[in-house]
């Protein structure tokens, strides 16, 4: 099972407790916090250490399908201490068979064109990747889908900074999901733009 998104589970879950009439307040569950994933091309493995400072998971975006096997045991071996996973592109199929044995805790896939075949690998993690334009009808969809949580990614990458229409579209697909929720956001990032994210749910 995913280290990772039991991880996620578990804070999606985490809710404080209040006491009720005269028994006594239960304790209080630790506020679940953001979780940061630190997500890298596979070309930067030599520089992990300097960007996974802080994180509570990798994930490597996959563009040579061929060496990825032998690049993930090069990441378990320098940061063992985080759970990794795989962005897989489009028809990733067969870059998953090649790593299988690999040890990934989790893959991130594209719903658009990732063949259904990818949900016979039972031990990883699946997140399913939709893009920020998907409609309220197939969105809703999602959560009765064998995947465990949704990336949510904008169609213009390149963004420097969040803006007013992110945060409202990261509330919306908060609102809609009952799974887990991630969202790509640009490294730059402050705290009060973090903040902003926390409190949009």
């Amino acid at each position: 099972m995913s280290v990772f998104i039991d991880k996620l589970k578990w804070l999606s879950r985490a809710a404080p407790q209040q006491s009720i009439g005269f028994r006594a307040a239960q304790p209080a569950s630790p506020i679940p916090k953001l979780q940061l994933v630190a997500s890298l091309p596979q070309e930067s493995v030599e520089s992990l250490t300097d960007h996974t400072a802080g994180a509570d998971a990798g994930l490597l975006r996959i563009s040579r399908p061929g060496s990825a096997a032998k690049t993930l045991k090069e990441v378990s071996r320098t940061t063992s201490d985080i759970p990794w996973g795989w962005w897989l592109p489009g028809s990733g199929l067969k870059t998953t068979k090649q790593t299988s044995k690999s040890g990934y805790d989790f893959i991130v896939f594209p719903a658009a064109d990732t063949p259904l075949a990818l949900l016979q690998d039972g031990e990883a993690g699946k997140i399913l990747e939709v893009a920020t334009s998907l409609g309220e009808g197939l969105l809703r969809t999602t959560n009765t889908l064998p995947v465990d949580a949704v990336l949510v990614t904008s169609e213009q990458p390149e963004e420097l900074s969040l803006t007013w229409q992110n945060l409202m579209l990261f509330r919306r697909f908060a609102a809609l999901l009952t799974k887990p929720l991630l969202a790509t956001i640009p490294s730059g990032v402050t705290a009060a733009e973090l903040q902003g994210l926390w409190e949009a749910g």
